[in-house]
């Protein structure tokens, strides 16, 4: 059993930076994918990013790459979301999520096991 809990999340001003974190239960820490996704009201939660096993290689959304970093500490069993320029439309619940090993389609929720509670990220103009 694993247990996600996020925190980070808060209102912040277009073009600004926020760092969420995701703290994770669980000895194994290392041998999960863990990934982060988002979702507004009245949308299907959509993939964000990703921290892969085995080696934490990292794929990223297109509306976030090159202003999104995904990392992971496996020591803190933590894994973060550094958001840069943020813009309004990055506002939305975020998620982290894990899944023991490697699943078959990083990007799909349902391929993900384990959830946190959420996060709030509000981007204002």
């Amino acid at each position: 059993q694993v247990q996600l809990v996020e925190s980070g999340g808060r209102l912040v001003q277009a073009g600004g930076s926020l760092r969420l974190s995701c703290a994770a239960s669980g000895r194994t820490f290392s041998s999960y994918t863990m990934g982060w996704f988002r979702q507004v009201p009245g949308k299907e939660r959509e993939f964000v990013a990703t921290s892969a096993w085995p080696g934490s290689s990292t794929y990223y959304a297109d509306a976030v790459k090159g202003r999104f970093t995904i990392s992971r500490d496996n020591a803190k069993n933590t894994v973060y979301l550094q958001m840069d320029s943020l813009k309004t439309e990055d506002t939305a619940v975020y998620y982290c999520a894990a899944v023991f090993s490697l699943p078959r389609d990083l990007a799909s929720p349902t391929n993900y096991f384990y959830w946190g509670q959420g996060t709030q990220v509000t981007v204002s103009s």
